[in-house]
């Protein structure tokens, strides 16, 4: 499998308006390499301690996005190191971050991981959690180190292509919720939100056509994870 190749191809599918997050988790550093060496700069992990090691192994310049269930006490790994953490999916990560970021005179941004999917493995906040939360004052909660930028999401793994656009549209239709909610009350927490992250190799293009912003993509560029 020719990852330059398969880049390339997603590229040209891919708006101005969606950014590609190449997801490396469970790929070698060498995988990685070949997708920097080919132009992609956003890489997302889901590992703490292989996001650790890879920081120290590549380019300075590659911009890590972390995308999976992140442990209070794995913090050191991540925040340093991110320009997003994608999943933030319970009020206990959100406090535990903006701790660590006040600590550590860090800054951070984060999405909101929302439970849409009909799967009871998935995880977040559910969209009724997240609209209360997201319409509070945060200010006490994220302080001034920490954005939240926006929403995430993940699809039921179904072949109903119909399942999977109405629960897309229904985190499309929260961040609609959200950004009105703002026009009257504008919150320094909120003052860039604007990220939509939904859709993987499976379902990207659907993804697309609902609205978001960033796709995260593994399989269709790395192939099948090295465990």
């Amino acid at each position: 499998m020719n990852i330059a190749e398969n880049l390339q191809r997603i590229k040209q599918e891919l708006p101005s308006t969606v950014g590609l997050v190449a997801v490396s988790k469970f790929h070698p550093s060498e995988a990685v390499s070949k997708a920097y060496e080919a132009g992609q700069r956003i890489f997302g992990e889901s590992r703490p301690q292989e996001l650790f090691q890879k920081v120290s192994q590549l380019p300075k310049d590659i911009r890590w996005h972390f995308i999976g269930h992140l442990q209070t006490n794995k913090l050191k790994f991540v925040v340093p190191y991110v320009e997003l953490i994608h999943s933030v999916d319970s009020l206990r990560l959100l406090e535990a971050i903006a701790r660590y970021c006040e600590v550590h005179q860090l800054t951070v941004d984060v999405l909101l991981e929302v439970f849409i999917a009909c799967e009871e493995t998935k995880s977040g906040f559910t969209v009724e959690e997240a609209e209360s939360l997201l319409m509070s004052d945060l200010l006490p909660i994220c302080g001034e180190r920490v954005r939240i930028r926006g929403l995430m999401g993940m699809a039921s793994l179904t072949d109903d292509q119909e399942q999977i656009r109405n629960e897309f549209k229904r985190l499309t239709a929260l961040f609609d919720r959200v950004q009105q909610h703002l026009v009257q009350h504008p919150s320094p927490v909120l003052a860039a939100f604007d990220i939509r992250s939904f859709g993987m190799s499976s379902d990207y293009r659907i993804a697309i056509e609902e609205g978001a912003t960033y796709v995260r993509i593994g399989t269709d560029i790395f192939g099948p994870r090295e465990y």
